[in-house]
């Protein structure tokens, strides 16, 4: 039987990246630290180990029991802005983590290495983002996850290991983390109007985004190794029709049937405007008919109704704060540079 790893695999997206592994009739090794996920959110016929990959020695002793045929590396912490004031947690997590598994993967020879990255690459690019688009991305977030990308290239030129990346953007859906307040918009606004409170917009609220259903990415990242064509290239996924932030708040509070009630906060540093062009995912891999925003937010609304709201997390080690926007920074009880 084909063996598959997912790490990440307690998290949202990761979550449902296993599953659809799992229906693949795949051997899954999920593995998560449980710092932003959830043991619950793993699907069942998972093989669920608690570790991170920043713990190499871990990691090397897990390849040890059995090669993996297939890795799916969704761990991440995706926080874009947030990513400024946690630079070295950033790039631990998102850089030096990949490379943990890429060493790993190249060892064992791995017959292909899926990795999510982000649109976050292609900084304030033209819009529609293309794949033949010069990143420039302007986070740190950003930066790592390009960073692994040509980390990859460079490992599959010299020693042979094919690898597929995913440029996902603004997925949501069932299982997201809506306790997280520095990420997941649609998540944050949800959360709020189950405690009562009106939806927080940074600025002006004409910030751009495509918001994509996670059951339009999770299938087409699980399959993608079964598709030799697309070894060697990079991809974006998602969907295609932007909205505003000011749309989208409409948007959620029809979903619990409520009023739009937005509280503006000052401006944070951000691309303005980001959404994808994914003809070339539709080329390689096919097309299918998008979940529409108002259809997936009804179900995002339905799993988040049955969960319950959750109380806010506070990042507990922020390394930076100059610059951070004020309502961040009450979440610093750690290091700080002024």
């Amino acid at each position: 039987m084909t063996r598959a790893l997912v790490t990440g695999v307690a998290g949202f997206i990761g979550s449902h990246v296993a599953e659809h592994c799992v229906a693949m009739g795949l051997d899954v090794v999920g593995i998560d630290d449980l710092s932003g996920g959830f043991a619950d959110n793993v699907p069942k016929g998972v093989d669920f180990r608690v570790g991170s990959v920043v713990d190499h020695e871990w990691l090397g002793a897990l390849w040890h029991e059995a090669k993996f045929d297939y890795v799916y590396h969704l761990a991440a912490y995706a926080a874009e802005g947030l990513s400024h004031f946690i630079r070295r947690f950033n790039y631990t997590n998102n850089l030096i983590g990949s490379v943990n598994l890429i060493n790993l993967a190249a060892i064992h020879q791995v017959k292909c290495f899926v990795f999510t990255s982000s649109i976050a690459v292609y900084g304030a690019n033209q819009v529609p983002m293309t794949e033949q688009l010069t990143p420039m991305p302007e986070d740190p977030y950003g930066i790592s996850k390009y960073a692994v990308e040509l980390d990859l290239e460079a490992a599959r030129r010299l020693f042979g290991l094919n690898y597929i990346v995913f440029r996902p953007h603004n997925v949501y859906g069932e299982r997201q983390n809506i306790a997280d307040k520095y990420r997941n918009v649609i998540g944050i606004f949800m959360n709020l109007l189950l405690r009562g409170q009106p939806m927080t917009v940074f600025g002006d609220g004409q910030q751009s985004r495509a918001f994509s259903h996670v059951d339009d990415v999770a299938p087409v990242i699980a399959g993608a190794p079964l598709v030799k064509d697309a070894y060697g290239q990079v991809f974006n996924v998602g969907s295609d029709t932007p909205y505003t932030v000011l749309e989208l708040a409409r948007e959620v509070a029809a979903a619990f049937d409520v009023e739009a009630r937005v509280t503006h906060l000052p401006a944070r540093e951000e691309v303005v405007h980001a959404f994808a062009s994914h003809e070339k995912a539709a080329r390689v891999f096919g097309t299918t008919s998008p979940i529409p925003l108002r259809e997936g937010i009804r179900r995002m609304a339905e799993w988040v109704r049955a969960s319950g709201p959750r109380s806010p997390v506070d990042f507990q080690s922020l390394e930076v704060t100059r610059n951070m926007p004020a309502s961040w920074r009450s979440a610093c009880d750690g290091p700080r540079t002024d």
